[in-house]
């Protein structure tokens, strides 16, 4: 049976392994939306109605909602540490958050915040 609590089996993901694989999800997700949502809404620039076009039914409420919650505790969390922890310009991730969406703005603080901490910490 293998002990999975070691040190050296702990560490599935090492860092630069853990930076690329965001990296690759917030691109991921940045080309998909793109392709997507782009081309419809510059056939009907009405931005209210592509935003409440997430509301139509209650799968896709629940959805949305959930985005909405998932970008204002990513809110908390940036304003929380700019303050607790001194990570600077998570600002710009709170944007990113709202276009091209949450999962590039937390991918965006979440490297910008391990640069950070890894360096105070040196």
């Amino acid at each position: 049976m293998t002990d999975w609590t070691t040190p050296q089996r702990a560490r599935l993901m090492n860092e630069r392994q853990f930076r690329a694989f965001i990296i690759m999800v917030a691109l991921g997700f940045t080309a998909i939306f793109s392709y997507i949502v782009v081309p419809p809404l510059i056939d009907n620039p009405d931005i209210v109605g592509a935003f409440a076009a997430g509301f139509e039914n209650p799968y896709s409420f629940g959805y949305s909602a959930d985005v909405i919650a998932c970008w204002l505790i990513l809110t908390a969390w940036v304003i929380f540490e700019a303050k607790s922890k001194h990570v600077k310009h998570g600002w710009m991730c709170v944007f990113l958050g709202v276009l091209p969406g949450v999962a590039v703005g937390f991918a965006a603080y979440l490297l910008l915040r391990s640069h950070q901490i890894g360096t105070q910490s040196k």
